[in-house]
């Protein structure tokens, strides 16, 4: 990191000092209270998040996880083509057997980000645990990520934005995606939509860490079949798939 971009990352006081934001890692910035603490510790590369989505626990027609990260991320719910949209339904049937499923689309947090390699200031980024990410701070708005994302998965900020979460930075003329709520898993917590799922009984979604044995989201993997979203493109995805 050079002196420019390190001092792009300082500590800023706003209002009274009250609050602070703080660079966990480039692009992720984490508001703290003068009363709160800090993140205790940067992300590892011994874990590499990821989540689970059963399609046959994905009811159709239900959209909670679409709600919940439109709330948790301060979107606004439209369906404009100007409009960002982190999660979308996306419905499928088979033409041989009319057997048809509902699922989520999202980043896709890949192994080996195609957003990434393509994009000119290295604004995309990946974390050491998987998680990919935009550095609002150097996005120049290209959208080159976004003609190389395979998943259709990113947006550009097209109009100003108000009243925004301050654990979630958003800008104008930036391009942004799934987080897998980067600011909740650092507070070890849950993505939004996960808990959505879970709060309105479908139990579709399950995240955790791919790398652990013991964790649930690996049993499952080992346990059932799972299907990468092309697969045949080799990005090994951090999202998987059952029953498609």
């Amino acid at each position: 990191m050079n002196g420019h971009d390190a001092g792009r990352r300082q500590f800023l006081a706003w209002g009274a000092g009250a609050v602070a934001t703080l660079t966990l890692a480039p692009g992720v910035l984490l508001l703290q209270s003068a009363h709160g603490r800090a993140p205790v510790e940067a992300a590892s590369g011994a874990v590499r998040w990821g989540l689970l989505i059963d399609t046959d626990k994905c009811a159709k027609g239900c959209d909670a996880c679409v709600t919940a990260c439109n709330r948790e991320n301060g979107l606004s719910g439209g369906t404009r083509e100007t409009d960002a949209q982190w999660i979308r339904k996306v419905e499928l049937k088979d033409l041989r057997t009319g057997r048809e499923a509902s699922l989520p689309m999202m980043c896709q947090h890949c192994e080996q980000p195609p957003c990434v390699d393509v994009c000119p200031t290295g604004a995309s980024f990946k974390r050491a645990d998987g998680i990919v990410l935009v550095d609002k701070h150097v996005c120049i708005g290209c959208r080159y990520c976004m003609m190389a994302c395979p998943y259709k998965a990113r947006s550009l900020v097209h109009e100003n934005l108000a009243d925004q979460r301050p654990d979630v930075p958003r800008g104008k003329g930036t391009v942004e995606s799934c987080t897998f709520c980067v600011h909740r898993v650092d507070r070890g917590e849950t993505p939004a939509c996960v808990r959505a799922c879970a709060d309105a009984g479908h139990g579709a979604m399950v995240f955790g860490d791919l790398n652990d044995p013991a964790s649930d989201i690996a049993q499952r993997i080992a346990r059932y079949p799972s299907t990468q979203a092309r697969a045949d493109l080799g990005l090994n995805p951090g999202v998987r798939y059952q029953g498609i």
